[in-house]
């Protein structure tokens, strides 16, 4: 991949500052101490996601009218309050997209870092814990939004069964959507935004600015696939998987990977509206 960030990148807007510092370090232990530092965490994140979602798994979901299972997600527990179960909810969410983006985040993050001059710098490393806080601080925004308007939707539909059983064709217009969503410009512009980050300065202000501003993009680049989690199985451990996958293919080798990811949904979705009608 292209470690030059161009001048004209949409997505390097304020970029700025100086160039790339030579490594006054290791740059063996450098990489060989951020390889292992993602490792950890995408380990750590990954195992609390699998017990989570096992813990869900057990409690049965809810049937509902048009032959598909309500999400226990979108519930509240025996004795739990609506604030408790939005936090609840909001931890998960956050841990579960940690474990989901650190290995689209880490080739990124790690090029930032050689931008700066890495050579084991702490003060390196804590720029780049910042910008890795801005970028996570997004997704969890994401969650907090999607929580109430999870719960909403559920509402409506355990209320209303004609409007249940519009839920398995609704699934499927949400899976088309997103193929759709993958192949136009938007998406690659985003997706442009989400391989490099801008020249980098050395303060924290900057660090985090430009984490919240890849976080942003990153989330506008994966709303159809974050979409296709949420309606196909948040829960699911198959479908994060297979939503991780598509994600850090298409970081690593670009539009075309995402493309042929949309073509992928498309046929899927045509597959589940059949099934559906």
């Amino acid at each position: 991949m292209d470690l030059v960030v161009k001048v004209g990148d949409p997505c390097c807007h304020g970029g700025g500052g100086a160039g790339p510092r030579p490594d006054v370090g290791s740059p063996g232990r450098s990489v060989t101490a951020f390889a292992a530092a993602m490792a950890a965490l995408f380990v750590a994140s990954a195992a609390i996601t699998i017990g989570w979602c096992a813990s869900m798994a057990a409690m049965p979901g809810m049937s509902m009218p048009g032959g598909w299972t309500m999400s226990m997600a979108w519930m509240r527990m025996p004795e739990q309050t609506w604030p408790g179960a939005a936090a609840s909810f909001l931890g998960m969410w956050t841990v579960m997209m940690v474990a989901m983006m650190v290995p689209s985040l880490a080739p990124v993050l790690w090029r930032h870092r050689l931008a700066l001059g890495d050579g084991g710098d702490r003060r390196v490393a804590a720029h780049s814990l910042l910008v890795a806080a801005g970028y996570f601080l997004v997704w969890s925004a994401q969650g907090a939004l999607l929580f109430p308007l999870g719960v909403a939707v559920a509402a409506a539909t355990m209320r209303w069964p004609l409007l249940a059983r519009a839920v398995p064709p609704g699934v499927a217009i949400v899976v088309l959507g997103a193929g759709v969503l993958q192949v136009t410009p938007w998406k690659a512009r985003h997706l442009a935004c989400c391989r490099r980050l801008p020249r980098p300065k050395r303060d924290a202000p900057s660090a985090w600015q430009q984490g919240l501003r890849l976080g942003l993009h990153c989330s506008a680049c994966c709303a159809g696939l974050t979409a296709v989690l949420l309606v196909v199985g948040v829960m699911d451990l198959a479908v994060m998987a297979a939503v991780t996958v598509a994600i850090t293919a298409e970081r690593l080798a670009g539009v075309r990977i995402a493309r042929a990811i949309g073509a992928i949904l498309l046929a899927a979705g045509l597959f589940v509206l059949v099934r559906a009608i």
